[in-house]
């Protein structure tokens, strides 16, 4: 079971125009699995389902605006990891650079949000 601790980010979601398209693009690349509590809702769980939900997708009508808090997600394999988002048809916003103790890349999502994935070097 999760713990809650004071002050910390707890939850995301995605605002998302395309529920399906979303849903299996992150399953794809992620492999996060999804809970449907509406048409217009899915909440989101690691693949290991151990943390309960961690975020949720949310149907809108306007695709998101870029510019926004960044998410950065971790990966063991980062080259591993940009050939999957890229196979799965995201845009691709910065390749991989390096930066002081890791590297990442940015790319965008079926509905246009923006995120980072990152791995130490």
């Amino acid at each position: 079971m999760s713990q809650h601790i004071h002050n910390s980010i707890n939850y995301i979601e995605f605002p998302v125009t395309n529920m399906e398209e979303s849903k299996k693009f992150y399953s794809v690349v992620f492999n996060w699995e999804f809970t449907d509590y509406s048409p217009s809702y899915s909440g989101i769980k690691k693949n290991n389902g151990d943390e309960g939900e961690i975020g949720g997708l949310s149907l809108q009508d306007e695709p998101p605006t870029r510019g926004g808090p960044l998410i950065v997600l971790y990966s063991k394999d980062l080259e591993k990891t940009l050939e999957d988002v890229k196979r799965a048809g995201a845009k691709i916003i910065k390749d991989i650079f390096e930066f002081p103790g890791g590297k990442r890349f940015h790319f965008t999502d079926p509905s246009g949000n923006e995120l980072a994935v990152w791995t130490i070097t």
